[in-house]
């Protein structure tokens, strides 16, 4: 049985409910974001490595808006995206495979 990419979403969207006990915000998608179903290439930081393996593609994916991240590293105004990746990937450390994450746009190219 293969899901339709709006299942899998939806299904990932209710599983993040449960873990974090609350309702996801999804009021809306900011119209100067990368928008749902751009192609983008996962990249590498230059100087550790990570945080993953491999360069490699994805999907912006609806499983959460862009949201601000919030760390003390982050650039000003950074957002992050659910990526839906083409293949399962390995994370810098090798945990894994992961076939989505969230990831900040620093590590994203709009194809």
């Amino acid at each position: 049985m293969d899901n339709r990419p709006g299942e899998d979403e939806a299904r990932d969207r209710r599983a993040l409910e449960a873990i974090i006990g609350r309702g996801l915000d999804n009021d809306g998608w900011p119209a100067d974001a990368l928008q749902p179903g751009t192609r983008v290439r996962v990249i590498q930081d230059r100087e550790w490595g990570g945080p993953w393996r491999e360069v490699f593609l994805g999907t912006i994916d609806r499983t959460l808006p862009p949201q601000v991240v919030n760390n003390r590293v982050a650039h000003s105004g950074e957002r992050e995206y659910s990526v839906t990746f083409d293949e399962p990937q390995l994370d810098a450390s090798g945990d894994g495979p992961y076939r989505k994450a969230v990831i900040w746009d620093r590590y994203l190219e709009r194809l």
